[in-house]
């Protein structure tokens, strides 16, 4: 196995996902990258892609945009695992930006301390300091 930075990107789908990645900025600390609107429509997202600070990121865009099979996907089915390196203070930061608490902070046997929350279209966020073996 190499030791290469991850080449993995979840790709998710959003209702309103200008507003999914307000969220996500505010909630987690996702950067943006990239929101790339419909021309004659810019509410439809057809790519954006977030980075988060240690890595890796996520691409998302609208539901509903096309008929293909990035724009017929149903939103809010998701749940994506994020390392971090202070899951207590991301804890407190996502939770004062609304987001719903599906686990508390917790320890896990193999080492690791996360949670779990839900974004506002129901799409579930792990984040925890396990990075992998």
């Amino acid at each position: 196995m190499s030791d290469t930075p991850p080449t993995v990107w979840p790709i998710l789908t959003f209702r309103n996902a200008r507003a999914a990645a307000d969220f996500l900025v505010k909630a987690f600390g996702f950067e943006v990258r990239g929101i790339y609107g419909r021309d004659d429509d810019p509410s439809i997202v057809e790519h954006g892609e977030l980075r988060w600070p240690l890595g890796g990121g996520v691409m998302f865009g609208s539901a509903g945009k096309d008929d293909g099979p990035f724009g017929t996907r149903l939103p809010g089915n998701d749940s994506v695992y994020v390392v971090c390196d202070d899951p207590d203070a991301l804890f407190a930061r996502a939770t004062a930006a609304g987001a719903e608490v599906v686990r508390g902070l917790k320890d896990e046997d193999y080492g690791s301390r996360g949670f779990s929350v839900r974004d506002p279209e129901g799409n579930v966020w792990s984040f925890g300091t396990y990075r992998g073996e």
